[in-house]
């Protein structure tokens, strides 16, 4: 019974739109009024989704994206097999258009669906039925398509193309413009609660963690988009990390250093960042430079001079005996 109750609420809305009880059962698909963005860099052949809506967690009911295949975005009343379907249809060689096509071809809730599909070669392709909340609307450009339903008036995605046209940077840069000309515009006319950022690789290696160049989401947020970019910033800072680490494991110290700074640039307050800066210097035969950042990481969390000792006997921390002594008695 507890079930049944909990649906109660989304029956009536769907109710209201749909008055025929046999079509209010096919009908029973989640909801994502939202805008989003399916785009594609032509200088490194990426390809991104990315969607702000007044809903909660919509990542994983709007974006999908799969290296080497394309990306989807899938909202208003939403069909979430057009994610996976719309994927499978472009891997075996079918346009975005072609996908795009088939799979509303088939779909009887077609009128009340808004969905923009991109391919490995950037071309975009996008529907909004004609039964999608207004004001609803979509536009395709060269690399794009913008979409959005339940806005606050019909220029949020003409906004939204205008920016992703106009903005210079990261793909991942241009998508959160993009979604921030939506918001500048009006936006949801609900508000906002979440948002999602995926971007994937030109090309597949089968590796995820490779393949997935960028894949944040957050659920609930009173400013998603704000949060969005602090988090894009410090997964950039990460970026240059793992290059760090990479870079250690194959005992290129020099290099190291120099990724492990630029990590530290970008988010200069992070005690994990400063620290392993520090390590490389140190490494790299700065002591004296790396004394400084390794106290000031210290004095917010003792448990970092705790492990310092620790990275001696594997050779991650080349120091003396007398300038570990030195770090220990501060």
């Amino acid at each position: 019974m507890r079930f049944y109750l909990s649906l109660l609420p989304f029956i009536l809305i769907v109710s209201a739109i749909c008055p025929c009880g046999a079509q209010v059962y096919k009908s029973m698909e989640p909801l994502a009024h939202t805008y989003s963005i399916v785009a594609y860099d032509s200088v490194t052949g990426e390809m991104g989704v990315a969607v702000q809506s007044h809903w909660f967690q919509v990542g994983p009911l709007v974006v999908w994206g799969e290296a080497g295949v394309g990306v989807v975005a899938t909202q208003s009343f939403v069909n979430p097999a057009f994610g996976p379907n719309g994927l499978r249809a472009m891997e075996e060689r079918k346009s975005a258009e072609e996908a795009l096509d088939e799979l509303i071809a088939k779909d009887e809730g077609r009128a009340y669906r808004q969905v923009a599909m991109l391919d490995r070669q950037g071309r975009a392709a996008a529907y909004t039925g004609e039964k999608c909340i207004q004001a609803a609307g979509h536009a395709v450009g060269k690399h794009y398509s913008v979409q959005a339903n339940l806005m606050a008036n019909d220029q949020v995605w003409p906004a939204m193309a205008k920016a992703f046209e106009e903005t210079s940077g990261t793909l991942a840069e241009r998508m959160i413009a993009s979604l921030q000309a939506a918001e500048d515009q009006g936006g949801d006319i609900r508000g906002k609660q979440s948002v999602a950022l995926l971007v994937v690789a030109p090309e597949s290696t089968n590796r995820p963690w490779v393949d997935r160049r960028v894949d944040l989401r957050i659920d609930d947020h009173p400013e998603p988009l704000k949060e969005l970019r602090r988090l894009y910033k410090i997964h950039q800072a990460y970026q240059y990390m793992n290059e760090g680490d990479l870079a250690v494991e194959h005992q290129n110290i020099e290099k190291a250093m120099t990724a492990y700074g630029k990590a530290m640039e970008l988010n200069p307050d992070n005690e994990e960042m400063k620290y392993w800066y520090a390590v490389a210097l140190a490494n790299n035969n700065r002591f004296a430079d790396s004394k400084k950042l390794f106290f000031e990481v210290f004095d917010k969390n003792v448990n970092w001079k705790i492990l310092t000792p620790r990275l001696i006997s594997n050779g991650l921390l080349t120091i003396s005996d007398e300038q570990l002594g030195e770090l220990l008695e501060h």
